[in-house]
């Protein structure tokens, strides 16, 4: 344990798996206490609870909740001050990803990957600024390269995930002086679940075109994320972690 966030507590939005796991793992290895929010993945956030207490009694909990449902964004952030009495630090991680083609794009899609991307940080950092004044923290978003450089067929993704840049610009200036804000855009660090990913040939030709030509992992991101919640002179940045892949693209 570092020790750095000690007696400080994390919300994580979509903490139960892959990149959200590492975050709560490491912010907790940090001396947090960690609320793993999730909504589908209630087995293995209740897993990843299970860990942490084991490693330190009473210092995880776990909350299911659908961050586009109304008033959802409040409820857990009163779940979270219910928990630990107070919260430090946000991640903005939970993400809907996939693609939308030109031409098959609809409502329902953009309802998702808007709201996942971008209108559940918005509404979630906005319940929990009044909190995050009084403990003088801060707020983390997961962002993408691909917020900059847009990805093929994924037009509403690749704009939700720009807005998210933009919006953490401006909530860094709308938070100041209290509130620090930053993001952490990653490149390839775990391939997404889609068929289209499964290519050997194009995931090498993904990895040839950065500068490092392999794949990050998740604490990669869980480290950038730890450093930004404990710099205190840090706001209104984007991290870019992606091996050097954003200056090839």
């Amino acid at each position: 344990m570092s020790g750095l966030l000690n007696d400080k507590t994390a919300l994580v939005t979509g903490g139960a798996r892959r990149v959200g796991a590492a975050i709560c793992r490491r912010l907790h290895a940090a001396g947090a206490n960690v609320v793993v929010h999730c909504n589908h993945s209630q087995h293995d956030a209740q897993v990843l609870v299970h860990e942490l207490n084991g490693l330190r009694s009473g210092s995880a909990v776990l909350v299911q909740a659908d961050l586009l449902e109304a008033g959802a964004p409040l409820a857990l952030l009163q779940r979270t001050v219910s928990a630990f009495g107070g919260l430090d630090v946000l991640v903005n991680n939970a993400s809907s990803f996939y693609a939308t083609p030109m031409g098959a794009i609809d409502e329902r899609a953009w309802d998702d990957l808007m709201g996942t991307n971008l209108k559940a940080p918005l509404f979630l950092s906005q319940a929990a600024a009044t909190e995050l004044r009084q403990t003088q923290g801060c707020i983390v978003n997961i962002i993408d390269i691909h917020a900059e450089r847009p990805l093929a067929n994924h037009a509403v993704y690749t704009t939700a995930k720009g807005g998210l840049l933009a919006l953490t610009r401006s909530l860094a200036l709308e938070l100041g002086p209290q509130v620090r804000v930053n993001g952490v855009s990653p490149g390839a660090i775990l391939w997404p679940d889609g068929p289209e990913w499964q290519n050997e040939d194009e995931r090498q030709r993904i990895l040839e075109r950065s500068a490092l030509k392999r794949i990050g992992a998740p604490d990669d991101i869980a480290g950038a994320v730890e450093f930004l919640a404990t710099a205190p002179y840090v706001t209104g940045q984007i991290i870019a972690v992606d091996g050097g892949r954003s200056i090839v693209l």
